[in-house]
């Protein structure tokens, strides 16, 4: 939203002064007072920036109840108001966001104070500007007594239950302490903590946050202090309110921190105290080229002078600090037209709808696309074709839409059904698409067919449990893709040595080595074959449950939904993944195409041989002096049994090798019995006559 240009006529700027004021006092009551910002900073910030202009151009139309003359926000009747001692009063914001805006901000003070340009520089103090919500947090005797909210400035609201739950904030300070003290500074929502937050919302079907600012605000006013303990809040101390017997009080600003730090209380460590712009300057510079790494979200720093002192000459005005400025940077949040939405295919299958947006610049950069993560969140904030719509870019966090301001929409709009757009089927491979039911997102079922999952199915299909091809890691299945030689997982058998080298960084005698690997894994288990499809739900234990069952390919393929509900642990859900992997005649072709390429097993070796062990489970432990631990695992496994990584009453056996550990002392405590590998070999021995019986 651009400033406006300022009325030349007195009439017309007392018009557009009374729109301002009745329009910003809507947007303060929506994100002060219901938590549920309407529009970005950056566009509150214009409409400020005008009736701050309008009222400098024509003193006379200014008056006691405009904005510009508050702090903004007021009490909610439900909370117990609270009169400040000591006003909490916001700071004048610096609007040159280049370096001359810290050198500006030097110069003004110097001149109110007379000095020249041989007078000596004068000391500050540099710190962040947190984007969250202000607190005051009131000690007595180092004990927490009470917290407050900033509200008008003069009076806010009691939130002491639900400060009391941030973890971060102590209940009772350290060491010698005042009597009275009364701590400012800002509750905020960690970026990592409001991601995990949200997306265990998403999971179970609840509303997220919008922003970690509004989070955090939100989480402060919640009337149930255990709404509030839920949610993962901060807070960092950076000023003070009432003080009262404190022998020795610092007598700056960077003395207070660093005493507010000896206490326990939480300050951050981004600042930085020294004489002069130049400070101001290369910390202002600093901070933005750290500002995606921080932890938390803010939207600039703060400029103080050190000396307490001096503070006390320089004063106030208009209710502002003259001694301090913040210096913003550019809004991470801005509101721009959804142009439509599309829906991408990530390496796993799944369908994430992205937004398509009329470009913007939020957060330093040029945003023309944003993630919807999902049907269900789209739906939840109402989201449609044509919105105006509110973007969030912060750090390296995918730029994301986070609300839209309904008053803005067209006519018409539908709401968003994704499988209505894509007429239900993969918009990369055409494959059917599904959504299991509790689940979230929506899947493509394509699996090895699709080409967007091309890259995570070959190193599924490659990874030790699966196929067991060494040397096919994460960056040569990228070369192998984006250069064409792989398409599909069969071409992988037709790799030849002399092809591989001539990717970058290959040398021959690795590309030899991959040849040989890749060879090597044409013989294996149907076991193996089946997990190294990765047919959604299928892990291991599922594979080799299959394999058990069926005894052969064929007959798998040929299992419908009710017969492979019949296999041991298979539900509805998983039987009817697989049916549906197995149902689709381009899966069909892949597997024709692997078994054409010379892949082959035992139908009788392995997991078909004997059940002989079925129900004794196993601990293993110590290193055997011949089998692998895993070579161990997999050989009780074919003969029926189960192996674990503890020993319980239920445990029937314990599998010793050298250096064994508690596992070997816990099973002598229990009468467990113990084996060497010797006795574990006959044991896995079939009974006479086991092997023909096999089917």
């Amino acid at each position: 939203m651009p400033d406006s240009p300022i009325p030349s006529a007195p009439a017309d700027a007392a018009e557009r002064v009374g729109w301002l004021r009745a329009e910003i006092a809507r947007l303060d009551h929506a994100y002060y007072v219901l938590d549920a910002p309407l529009v970005p900073d950056a566009d509150y910030d214009a409409l400020y920036r005008e009736l701050q202009a309008l009222e400098q151009r024509w003193p006379q139309l200014r008056s006691a109840d405009s904005p510009t003359q508050r702090v903004g926000g007021m009490a909610l009747p439900e909370f117990t108001p609270v009169r400040h001692r000591v006003p909490m009063l916001s700071i004048r914001t610096e609007t040159d966001t280049t370096p001359q805006g810290a050198v500006g901000f030097d110069q003004r003070l110097r001149n109110r104070l007379g000095l020249d340009d041989a007078a000596p520089p004068i000391a500050y103090q540099a710190e962040l500007k947190f984007d969250g919500l202000a607190i005051s947090v009131r000690y007595e005797h180092g004990v927490l007594v009470q917290a407050a909210t900033r509200g008008d400035g003069e009076t806010g609201e009691d939130v002491t239950q639900n400060v009391r739950t941030i973890r971060n904030l102590p209940l009772r300070l350290q060491g010698t302490v005042p009597g009275v003290l009364e701590v400012r500074g800002e509750v905020v929502m960690k970026r990592a903590d409001f991601l995990r937050y949200n997306q265990a919302q998403r999971e179970r079907g609840l509303a997220t946050l919008v922003n970690p600012r509004n989070g955090a605000a939100g989480s402060i006013r919640q009337l149930d202090p255990r709404i509030a303990a839920q949610r993962p809040l901060s807070f960092y101390a950076y000023g003070w309110g009432d003080i009262a017997d404190w022998p020795g009080q610092p007598d700056t600003q960077h003395g207070m921190l660093d005493a507010f730090a000896r206490m326990g209380l939480p300050v951050a460590a981004q600042r930085v105290h020294g004489a002069g712009a130049g400070v101001l300057v290369d910390f202002h510079a600093r901070v933005l080229a750290e500002r995606d790494s921080l932890p938390f979200d803010i939207d600039g720093v703060v400029y103080k002078v050190d000396s307490l002192a001096l503070q006390a000459e320089l004063g106030f005005r208009n209710r502002e600090p003259v001694w301090a400025v913040a210096h913003k940077y550019p809004a991470q949040e801005r509101s721009t037209r959804l142009l439509g939405i599309e829906v991408q295919v990530g390496r796993t299958g799944k369908l994430t709808p992205v937004a398509r947006l009329e470009p913007v610049f939020v957060g330093g950069v040029t945003v023309t696309n944003a993630t919807l993560h999902n049907e269900d969140e789209v739906r939840r904030k109402d989201v449609r074709v044509g919105d105006t719509v509110i973007v969030r870019r912060a750090g390296d966090v995918i730029p994301e839409v986070v609300a839209v301001v309904p008053d803005r929409r067209p006519l018409g709009a539908p709401v968003f059904d994704l499988h209505a757009l894509l007429h239900g089927a993969c918009p990369v491979c055409g494959s059917q698409i599904e959504r299991e039911p509790g689940e979230v997102d929506w899947r493509c079922s394509g699996g090895l067919y699709c080409s967007a999952q091309r890259k995570q199915a070959l190193l599924h299909f490659a990874s030790r449990l699966a196929m067991d091809i060494e040397g096919l890691g994460e960056k040569l299945v990228d070369q192998l893709v984006d250069a064409g030689l792989v398409r599909a997982l069969p071409d992988i058998y037709a790799l030849r040595a002399e092809q591989l080298a001539e990717l970058p960084r290959m040398a021959a005698r690795s590309a030899d080595n991959l040849v040989r690997s890749i060879g090597g894994s044409l013989h294996t288990t149907l076991a193996r074959f089946i997990y190294a499809l990765g047919i959604r739900h299928v892990g291991e234990a599922t594979a080799k449950e299959l394999a058990r069952h069926f005894g052969g390919l064929q007959a798998l393929l040929d299992a419908d939904v009710e017969r492979l509900e019949q296999v041991p642990d298979i539900g509805p859900v998983v039987a009817q993944s697989i049916h549906t992997f197995f149902a689709q005649e381009h899966n069909r072709e892949v597997l024709r195409q692997l078994l054409g390429a010379g892949i082959h097993w035992d139908e009788t070796a392995g997991e078909v041989v004997s059940r002989h062990l079925d129900g004794r489970t196993f601990v293993l432990t110590g290193t055997l002096p011949t089998l692998a631990r895993e070579q161990a695992r997999q050989r009780i496994e074919a003969a029926g049994g189960k192996v674990s990584g503890s020993v319980s009453r239920k445990t029937h056996y314990v599998v010793a090798g050298a250096e064994p550990g508690s596992k070997l002392e816990r099973a002598r405590e229990l009468g467990v019995e113990v084996l060497d590998e010797d006795a574990l070999l006959r044991l896995l021995q079939p009974p006479a006559g086991a092997a023909e019986g096999a089917s």
